[in-house]
């Protein structure tokens, strides 16, 4: 028998070479630890020890992945044989139990057993199941089975060695169990031998405690361990199973497994619930399957690994665009929202790419079973739904994390906020965005000790300040999959960054042009060259300085394209005009209308978020394979191009800073697709030693604007500090800016002033305000004390984010509104909502406003035309709402305003709305869709993908899969928040008085 297990052994460690893995990190789940005193614990002790001299004994390759026997290596521990023939004479005596075995519920069962063992024994307390693979069933069927050498790298082990053994004598099988009698006894023995003595004296007393209860059962045994193996692989030899793969309900069996062990792991403080950077093994093969990911790259597999991440210490980690990042992140969020079961908000710059996460993540949420909120633009509900049982993954844009955040500490609910990532950790540096961002992550410092903290970047430098103010680890590499090449063009001439060079570069090449006089005018970069050396078989991005600068250099490249590109996809190029049209009610730009066809478009923030997304889906299926872009499209979501090009070292009339540069050449090469990434930086002789020395220099500094934002930033601060009563008096409120980003560099940022100065000048201006009020406390006889609390209007400026600079302005607008407020059309509301400042772009068309007066529509198209605004400024309309909300003389606006900011948002008709929630479904998306009978989000949940690719014109698999996943998402948060409504409406109330009973009314 000590060979048939080295013969398994030796076969289980050939099947774990040949399997596929995601990085050596996949270490098996550790088992849940020990009550002391408990006997059960005592004696899997004992078969541990067991299993740790077998394994010191048998010649083990990759020991240190799962092992592939679970907890049950060892066969002979006595008191565990007994469990196992008392239930064997009931499984004897019914012969239908094996059927029903297989359908038995597993909650305790290992996740490993499941994985690797066709046969599997689980413990409960002091009742043993023994389950058998649901194939038993057909045992009767298929006596001659002949096995193929290939099936059996998918056979289990245990059925391995059954098929070796099969192909002997089946005298064989007849004496097996007087051999299995002498085997017992010799491995028993041998194995005492190898154990320590008091190993064997606590052994020998748990066997001489049960030996007594199993005096009668010894009598009557009949077949040893092996046997019971030898009859479970039997039936599995005979069941009718061609093919030994695993089946979907295997796959669902083996998730609720994993996650069954998580209960019990969390009960006894593990956070190990798998074999995946302790994540189920469904976490692994679900980012194979969505997103193709086979192979943690060594950083990765490293900066998980970390002592301050298990730890769960705050961390900084910084590596270069498109190094991966992003996964290391999403593998810590799952397991705080897995493994510790608390909720996890990430913060990300933009919306577009807060749409991008919400799509790639909706599919884990629906496998996994946790919601995946939005929080951006007009999506997001204050404070959050509280969960009953599955937990949330709030994707929020800056501010709208901040409001979050604020809900969260108002309600007491900051503690279950578990994990905070960060992502750009660089724009805290960057203007009243990085004052909100700053101040978001020193309340949570400050309001929650058990919060943990992600920061990442790829262009920090002085990571110290960062460091101490988030109290954080930091971590960095400079890998990146794809390798980079810098190229600076002067003239004709192409040179290579070479920082061993003297000067920085080192010539590359000439470019080999052919240009007519007239092209010569037209483009003296030379830009027709270096994008035709490239499209259309790869992608090319151009960055440009300014917007008018995109439009025009996309026109100019496609006056000198060869008409073969015209038809490079041509029927996808027309859909995508047909889109553009249908979601600007056919008022389509002439640029892309000429562009389109040619592959080509412009990019930037003149276009509304819906065109932006149809021509990011465009380019990234490649439709599309030039974009003309400006600075933003490099901080925004991902669309990497095989070659980078910067028409000029400028953003706008700033020359580039290298934070900048990092960030727009990062986006050169593709991960899996390209071999090798180009940027060329385009620059005139002038401009020469001013771009050596910022491709030499290091990456700029970032500093705090918590107090140069003076409306947006400190003030602010301390209004919802006093209204969250975080800090409520001087001393507490000075305390809180000594741990900020600010107080970290006080002594760099404050030249004629100090910190102290500055929260009293606050503090005074507010008051003065009337947002706060001043009340004095007697601390004692010498000395008063000041504390202060908000006023009604302060509360309703700190929630709806006003600028503190017109919050009073704001005020007496609305109240004057109220006066003679006009409700034949949406126009007043959008007046009263425009925000002020940017109320210098609106250039009313009054001839518009003449010509439509009688019919104005609530379309944001209509009304931008007469506001002379682009579409998305319409989008921040309704961001002074709030205001509204808190203060009660505004009732008329709380009603009305609810229907406007919908109206806005969508800007479609009232029944395509519900398809508009979803995201990725835009308004020509949502037509065709209405139109093919999908109606409503009911619809849309139980869609099948394959279908809607059927019905729908030119929609992919991952653009399919995708509205799938995002409208069973918010169908399961719809039904979440209407079970918590009527759980909330049966529960008996908190306050209920109590009324006590007499004696005599008891009688």
């Amino acid at each position: 028998m000590d060979e048939g297990v080295s013969r398994i052994r030796r076969r289980v460690s050939v099947r774990k070479r040949d399997r596929p893995s995601l990085g050596s990190g996949f270490a098996a789940p550790t088992a849940a630890e020990l009550k002391p005193g408990d006997e059960e614990g005592e004696e899997e002790m004992v078969a541990g020890s067991r299993r740790r001299k077998t394994v010191e004994v048998q010649p083990v390759e990759n020991d240190s992945e799962e092992d592939m026997f679970g907890d049950y290596d060892s066969f002979a521990e006595n008191s565990f044989l007994a469990q196992v023939d008392d239930l064997e004479q009931q499984y004897m005596q019914v012969p239908e139990h094996r059927k029903h075995a297989s359908d038995l519920s597993t909650e305790d069962l290992c996740s490993e057993s499941i994985k690797h063992n066709k046969l599997s024994i689980t413990t409960v307390g002091n009742f043993t199941e023994l389950k058998t693979d649901e194939h038993i069933k057909n045992q009767s069927r298929h006596e001659n089975v002949s096995i193929e050498p290939d099936i059996l790298y998918d056979v289990p082990s245990s059925q391995v060695l059954y098929f070796e053994n099969l192909q002997n004598s089946s005298d064989d099988l007849g004496n097996q169990s007087t051999k299995e009698r002498d085997w017992n006894a010799s491995s028993h023995k041998i194995v005492n031998e190898e154990l320590p003595q008091n190993r064997i004296e606590q052994h020998q007393q748990i066997d001489d405690s049960s030996s007594k209860v199993r005096t009668s059962s010894e009598e009557n045994r009949r077949k040893s361990l092996k046997e019971h193996l030898k009859s479970a692989m039997t039936g599995n030899a005979k069941a009718q199973t061609p093919i030994f793969s695993r089946t979907k309900q295997l796959k669902e069996t083996l998730l609720s497994e994993e996650i069954n062990v998580a209960k019990k792991t969390i009960e006894s403080s593990s956070d190990d619930l798998g074999p995946f950077y302790s994540l189920p093994s469904k976490v692994r093969d679900l980012y194979v399957q969505f997103k193709g990911i086979e192979k943690l790259y060594e950083w990765q597999h490293t900066c998980l690994t970390l002592n301050s991440v298990q730890e769960r210490k705050n961390l900084i980690y910084s590596l270069p665009t498109s190094g991966g990042k992003t996964l290391v992140a999403e593998i810590l969020m799952l397991q705080e929202l897995l493994c510790r079961r608390r909720d996890v908000l990430m913060i990300l710059p933009y919306v577009a790419i807060v749409q991008e996460k919400i799509s790639g993540l909706s599919s884990f949420g629906i496998e996994l079973g946790f919601f995946v909120e939005e929080y951006a633009g007009s999506k997001g509900k204050f404070p959050p739904i509280k969960r009953r049982e599955k937990k949330s993954l709030y994707i929020a844009t800056i501010e709208k994390g901040h409001s979050l955040v604020n809900s969260l500490i108002e309600t007491g609910r900051i503690g279950s906020l578990g994990l905070v990532v960060v992502d750009e950790l660089h724009m805290i540096g960057e203007g009243s965005r990085g004052a909100i961002l700053e101040m978001t992550l020193a309340k949570i410092l400050y309001t929650s000790k058990t919060t943990q903290i992600i920061g990442m970047s790829a262009t920090l430098n002085n990571v110290e300040d960062l460091q101490e103010f988030l109290q954080a680890e930091y971590y960095t590499s400079q890998f990146r999959p794809v390798e980079l090449k810098e190229y600076l063009k002067i003239n004709n001439a192409i040179y290579e960054v070479d920082c061993k060079a003297e000067n920085g570069i080192t010539f590359s090449r000439l470019l080999n042009c052919q240009y007519s006089d007239t092209l010569k005018k037209m483009d003296p970069d030379h830009l027709v060259a270096l994008v035709t050396e490239v499209i259309p078989n790869y992608s090319c991005l151009v960055f440009c300085p300014t917007k008018k600068n995109c439009e025009n250099v996309a026109e100019m490249i496609c006056k000198f394209l060869s008409k073969e590109y015209l038809k490079q996809r041509e029927k996808e190029k027309h859909e995508v005009i047909k889109n553009l049209k249908n979601i600007s009610s056919g008022n389509l730009c002439p640029v892309l209308k000429r562009t389109i066809p040619f592959g080509v478009a412009y990019h930037h923030s003149g276009l509304t978020s819906d065109e932006r997304k149809l021509l990011e889906e465009a380019y990234s299926t490649g439709v599309l394979c030039l974009f003309t872009c400006t600075s933003t499209l490099a901080a925004g979501v991902n669309l990497p191009a095989r070659r980078v090009i910067l028409r000029a070292p400028y953003v706008a009339k700033e020359f580039l800073k290298r934070n900048q540069y990092k960030q727009m050449i990062g986006r050169a090469g593709r991960a899996g697709i390209d071999s090798v990434g180009e940027s060329i930086l385009i620059l005139q002789e002038k401009d020469k030693q001013q771009v050596l020395e910022l491709i030499s220099r290091p990456l700029e500094n970032c500093y705090s604007h918590l107090v140069q934002e003076f409306t947006k930033g400190i003030q602010t601060l301390f209004l919802s500090l006093i209204g969250l009563k975080i800090a409520t008096n001087l001393d507490d409120i000075y305390h809180f800016m000594c741990g900020t980003f600010f107080g970290v560099q006080q002594k760099i940022l404050l030249k004629e002033k100090s910190l102290w100065e500055i929260t009293v000048e606050s503090l005074r201006y507010l008051t003065e305000k009337g947002l706060l009020q001043k009340d004095a406390i007697n601390k004692s006889e010498e000395e008063i004390q000041y504390s202060f609390h908000i006023t009604k209007l302060g509360r309703a400026s700190f929630k709806g984010a006003i600028d503190l600079a017109y919050c009073d302005i704001l005020y007496r607008d609305l109240k004057k509104g109220l006066e003679g407020l006009v409700l034949e059309s949406l126009l007043h509301l959008i007046y009263l909502t425009t925000p002020y400042d940017m109320a210098s772009q609106c250039v009313p068309d009054w001839m518009i406003y003449f010509r439509q007066f009688s019919q104005l529509s609530p379309a944001e198209q209509n009304v931008a035309a007469l506001l002379g605004v682009s579409e998305n400024f319409i989008g921040k309309k309704a961001s002074g709402q709030a205001i509204k909300k808190e203060l009660e003389e505004f009732w008329v606006y709380r009603a009305l305003l609810g229907e406007l900011t919908k109206k806005l948002t969508y800007c479609v008709k009232a029944e395509l709305i519900p398809l508009m929630e979803v995201t990725g479904v835009l308004e020509g998306r949502a037509k065709q869709l209405y139109n093919a009978g999908y109606k409503s989000l009911m619809h849309l949940a139980n869609a099948n993908p394959e279908v809607l690719i059927r019905t729908l014109d030119h929609l992919s698999r991952r653009q399919a899969k995708q509205i799938v996943s995002s409208a069973k998402m918010l169908l399961h948060e719809k039904a979440e928040a209407l079970q918590e409504e009527v759980e909330e409406l049966l529960r008996l109330p908190p306050d209920f008085p109590s009324i006590e009973v007499s004696a005599t009314e008891k009688a």
